[in-house]
């Protein structure tokens, strides 16, 4: 199974009807338009991305769906989710998933980066509920790829402890980084 299919399976779990997600990286915009499945016609997605093809790309499919008026999109880095989202909305995210590494079919050289997904997810754990899910594929193929994923890894291992479990899904390719509630007994 591929890691993008089994990062949407795993977030949909956390999915609830009339709920909030956000895609950090909306790329293509197949993660948002799960996203806004998965919530349905009363729930809320923010998706960010720094480049405007992949706004208009993600907006096409959403409009194709049906599902165009229930996704703001946002025109910022993912380091920016703090302050783009509005502050009723922290604490009450049901999922965040974030896709690093470059737009597919697009420039190789606008990636994401090591300081501003460290950063982002560190927003991530702020505005996530406590019952809600950080899902992190990180493509590392690219030049600083490789780093990121390590970095991200290790400040994900360094979040897991009583209230997160971290799940590793290793490929040869890129890595999924999963941190969920941890399971109360």
């Amino acid at each position: 199974m591929r890691l993008t299919r089994k990062a949407q399976l795993i977030v949909g779990e956390y999915l609830q009807p009339g709920g909030l997600a956000v895609d950090a990286t909306t790329g293509n915009g197949h993660d948002t338009l799960f996203l806004a499945q998965g919530l349905g016609s009363t729930g809320r997605v923010f998706a960010f991305d720094i480049q405007a093809r992949a706004l208009a790309t993600t907006r096409a499919r959403l409009e194709a769906a049906g599902l165009d008026t229930q996704v703001q999109l946002i025109h910022r880095s993912h380091e920016k989710l703090l302050e783009s989202l509005p502050p009723e909305t922290h604490g009450g995210i049901q999922a965040v998933m974030f896709n690093l590494g470059y737009l597919p079919g697009s420039d190789k050289t606008t990636i994401t980066r090591r300081d501003s997904s460290l950063a982002a997810l560190q927003q991530a754990t702020r505005i996530v509920s406590p019952q809600g899910i950080i899902s992190v594929l990180a493509y590392r193929g690219h030049p600083g790829g490789q780093e990121e994923s390590q970095a991200i890894q290790t400040a994900m291992e360094g979040l897991a402890g009583t209230q997160w479990h971290l799940s590793v899904f290793e490929s040869p390719g890129p890595v999924l980084l999963v941190l969920a509630p941890r399971p109360h007994d």
